[in-house]
């Protein structure tokens, strides 16, 4: 089972109690009836998807019911932090070297990582 940290609660809770809400720190289009078809889209369907750290939207649904963000590796859905919505995006690089490396790999277990995806493209 996924333990998450609330931010509000202080604790860390069933993954149950959460849903995800999407990409954090998307910013609004200050006049949004202003902008195009196609920004709108851009706005409001498009988001990139990628491997590894992202930063994401959740809701404490079954808890005290609040949105707050959390920094989440999409690989090893390890989650790095989770912090209060309207706090600015964290700076990973102060975080711990630990926990801010997600799979521990000896140096050797890279090379051959680096060495397969670059031979399946």
């Amino acid at each position: 089972m996924l333990l998450i940290y609330c931010p509000y609660c202080e604790e860390e809770r069933s993954e149950l109690e959460f849903r995800n809400a999407g990409d954090a720190h998307i910013v609004r289009p200050e006049n949004i009836a202003a902008i195009s078809d196609e920004e709108f889209e851009q706005y409001f369907f498009l988001r990139d998807n990628p491997k590894g750290l992202i930063f994401e939207r959740w809701r404490h649904i079954h808890g005290c019911g609040r949105f707050f963000n959390a920094a989440r590796d999409t690989v090893s859905d390890r989650f790095y932090l989770t912090y209060k919505a309207g706090e600015p995006k964290p700076d990973l690089s102060t975080l711990p070297p630990t926990a801010n490396e997600p799979v521990a790999q000896d140096k050797n277990a890279q090379e051959q990582t680096a060495q397969k995806e670059g031979s399946a493209e």
